[in-house]
């Protein structure tokens, strides 16, 4: 992931800031507890392609 476009990305449904997760290939927003998946270094910022986060996640 370019940490240049890591610096502009935020949620689309909060606009809070996200946590990469490296080993996840995920971006975090821990605001709405939704993980929004990166394929092939391209994040998927859509709603319907997030993973709902579980309780013991932070």
């Amino acid at each position: 992931m370019d940490p240049r476009l890591l610096e502009i990305l935020v949620c689309p449904l909060c606009k809070g800031p996200l946590d990469y997760r490296k080993e996840a290939a995920e971006l975090v927003c821990k605001a709405c507890r939704l993980a929004y998946p990166i394929r092939d270094d391209i994040p998927i910022m859509l709603e319907d392609e997030a993973r709902q986060l579980a309780p013991e996640e932070d």
